[in-house]
């Protein structure tokens, strides 16, 4: 049985498991049916939510057949605010956590295949951004920043986003770079970026996919928190955190306002994390081949 057979097996394992657990089935399931929201709120929403519909009749009306998760203090419809603020929120996530991937996996990638001065300055910058929080580090530079559209927005959770998985990665990396087929590679004459891009990268992605994956709640969480301070994504844009904030002042009469989008973050953090906990138990090495393989492995020529 050559290497082709072992990745192979490896692959259709790592398939298998994903398939067959119910983790993935029902996140992917939640996560689809986010996704449709966002996609086609205007669409599926049934008013303008920037809209005051009658801000003498219909102000903070409980839910109803007309609005089904009632009105706001501006008589604006929650449903369709909800829905458009999942569209933002979603979005300002999956563009923070991609950037933030993408960077943090090169750079992890490069400093451990590197090594030397470039690892250590890496990582003395890694180490530094750790002994901050990130929501007091984006608290501080929006501060000092002013109004923020959501781009800009996005760019800042994206740059506090990517620490943790340059970290994996570099230790991928590292674990990786004096692998026989690396060490092969670069004696066939290989270029140090071939090495990297087509023999380092794809091996030490998983760990990224991962941490990415897992990432995406917590960006949601961060995004909602700092909505909810009113520094994120200002009124009248929806988001989840400040239609939260809107009605926080009124719980005991307003709890429609709170109680919906806090449900939508909920829901939607739960399923990132359990699709990033099975992703991480799929990928683990050690799962990777059958615990009882006695047939011996034969290497072909």
């Amino acid at each position: 049985m050559g290497a082709a057979s072992i990745g192979h097996r490896s692959d259709s394992s790592v398939r298998g498991r994903l398939v067959s657990d119910g983790r993935v089935r029902l996140a992917l399931g939640v996560l689809g049916c986010v996704a449709l929201v966002a996609i086609f709120a205007p669409m599926l929403a049934p008013y303008d939510p920037r809209l005051q519909l009658d801000i003498s009749h219909l102000q903070s009306q409980p839910p109803s057949f007309a609005h089904p998760l009632g009105t706001d203090t501006f008589s604006r419809d929650v449903l369709s605010r909800l829905m458009y603020g999942t569209r933002v929120s979603l979005t300002v996530a999956l563009v923070a956590v991609f950037l933030s991937a993408t960077f943090g996996t090169m750079l992890g990638a490069i400093a451990g295949y590197v090594g030397g001065a470039v690892d250590a300055i890496v990582m003395r910058v890694v180490d530094a951004a750790f002994s901050i929080p990130a929501i007091l580090l984006l608290i501080v530079v929006i501060a000092l920043w002013g109004n923020l559209s959501v781009v800009t927005l996005t760019l800042l959770l994206a740059g506090v986003g990517w620490f943790t998985i340059s970290r994996l990665v570099r230790a991928e990396t590292l674990a990786i770079r004096d692998a026989d087929y690396v060490v092969a590679a670069r004696a066939l004459g290989a270029s140090g970026w071939r090495v990297l891009t087509r023999h380092v990268l794809p091996n030490a992605i998983g760990s990224a996919v991962v941490s990415a994956t897992l990432s995406v709640g917590n960006i949601i969480l961060l995004e909602a928190g700092l909505s909810y301070l009113g520094i994120g994504v200002r009124p009248p844009t929806p988001s989840w955190g400040n239609i939260i904030e809107e009605g926080s002042t009124r719980l005991s009469d307003v709890w429609w306002l709170t109680l919906f989008p806090g449900l939508a973050i909920l829901v939607t953090v739960f399923a990132c994390n359990a699709l990033g906990e099975a992703l991480r138990d799929a990928l683990d090495p050690r799962q990777l081949l059958p615990a009882h393989d006695d047939a011996p492995i034969r290497m072909n020529g």
